[in-house]
């Protein structure tokens, strides 16, 4: 304990040296221009999260620091005409020392297409589009831009399939998605993946359900999924041309929104009866969440507020490791922006709480998270500093600490 509050000094100090240099006003991305007006363009963006992580409850062969670069991304979007749209959004995860390999090309290298989708306007507020896609349903943070959270990182249990029914939170499917005014919404009709984080468990007599639907039902009787989320503007309308939804707007905005979302797999988890016959059980998550960014005056403060209720229901006491259960979720985080002028650098700091109820152990999970951000150049260069204690059932909470670097291009 007392290793980790000395990282979590020297993580203050190197926030508090960099607090007195910057400048936050910054317009990101590379925009080249096809003809004279603009509407034909290739836009580039490049982004990068760096993390150095101590945790103390790690068995004694485990170092207590690591390293890591938690995110390498590159995106790019291409609007052929006011018809057309394509994006390309490649990068890996998590890349560190025990999932590296000797010369980048073995089986743990993690290059892969993040998204790849075309969408064709058939007019001005309604689009469709195909391919692999992030339009996911259920809440805002299912589908959160990891540019510019506000909290070290997302709300992991938002991301309520990843692995299970898509690849790495992306299906390929054929969405829909637009606005009324101030009404927004997306909707999509999905492929679940065969391979997932349960492609080597089946289950067992009268034992918990196992999310292999398309693996061992087929295709067309689990194959297929449907989501979506819809959302109100009550104040200023934010952007629907991508699905990234923004984590902080740091005062730019005066946004308060209220959504609703969904995700059903039908047979997308599987159990046996006492005999060994299988049966499918359909995976349904709902959700209910509100947002609100917006200034609080003229001397540049700021608050960022969320809260989700989302029910999980994966099938009959599901449960993998400590991320998925069946079970309810309520999550909530609120940042204040320190007063400063925008063309400085400015201080976040925030808190976040995460309580679930767990159906296979008749118990809750606990997440509390308290820290803070330093904008250098808004998002394009910040660096955060987290601790974070996680209690699941009776187990004792583990704390971390988590420092990271982003750069974002």
């Amino acid at each position: 304990m007392k290793k980790m509050f000395y990282v979590l000094v020297l993580g203050l100090v190197v926030i508090s040296l960099g607090y007195s240099q910057g400048n936050t006003e910054y317009t990101g991305g590379y925009k080249v221009k096809f003809n004279e007006d603009g509407s034909k363009y290739l836009r580039v963006i490049a982004w990068g999260q760096f993390w150095a992580q101590y945790s103390d409850n790690v068995p004694d062969d485990v170092s207590q620091l690591n390293l890591s670069v938690r995110r390498a991304r590159f995106l790019t979007f291409t609007q052929l005409n006011e018809k057309f749209m394509i994006l390309t959004h490649l990068g890996l995860n998590s890349l560190n020392g025990e999932n590296q390999s000797a010369i980048g090309t073995g089986a743990n290298s993690q290059l892969f297409f993040h998204d790849f989708w075309g969408e064709w306007s058939f007019d001005k507020n309604h689009q469709i589009g195909a391919g692999l896609h992030y339009w996911n349903g259920i809440s805002r943070l299912s589908s959160a831009s990891t540019l510019n959270f506000m909290t070290l990182d997302n709300n992991r249990q938002s991301w309520a399939v990843l692995g299970l029914s898509d690849q790495f939170a992306r299906h390929i499917g054929v969405y829909v998605k637009g606005k009324f005014g101030k009404f927004f919404y997306n909707l999509s009709l999905d492929e679940a993946v065969a391979n997932n984080l349960q492609e080597n468990t089946d289950p067992t007599p009268d034992g918990p359900a196992v999310y292999a639907g398309r693996r061992l039902l087929g295709s067309r009787d689990a194959g297929k999924l449907v989501q979506g989320y819809f959302s109100y503007n009550f104040l200023d309308a934010e952007s629907n041309f991508l699905p990234y939804k923004v984590g902080t707007y740091l005062g730019s905005k005066t946004v308060f929104n209220i959504g609703a979302g969904f995700l059903v797999h039908p047979n997308g988890a599987v159990i046996a009866d006492a005999a060994g016959n299988l049966e499918g059980e359909d995976v349904s998550i709902l959700a209910v969440d509100a947002f609100y960014d917006a200034p609080l005056g003229q001397d540049g403060s700021a608050i960022t507020a969320y809260a989700v209720f989302q029910n999980n229901d994966y099938g009959q006491d599901f449960t993998l490791g400590t991320t998925y259960d069946s079970g309810t979720m309520l999550y909530g985080h609120v940042g204040y922006l320190i007063p400063g002028q925008k063309d400085k650098t400015r201080l976040q700091p925030y808190v976040s709480y995460q309580t679930r109820s767990v159906d296979a152990i008749d118990d809750n999970a606990n997440r509390f998270g308290i820290g803070g951000n330093i904008f250098f150049t808004g998002h394009h260069s910040k660096l955060s500093l987290e601790y974070s204690n996680f209690k699941y059932g009776d187990n004792d909470g583990v704390g971390t600490v988590t420092l990271q670097a982003m750069i974002y291009l």
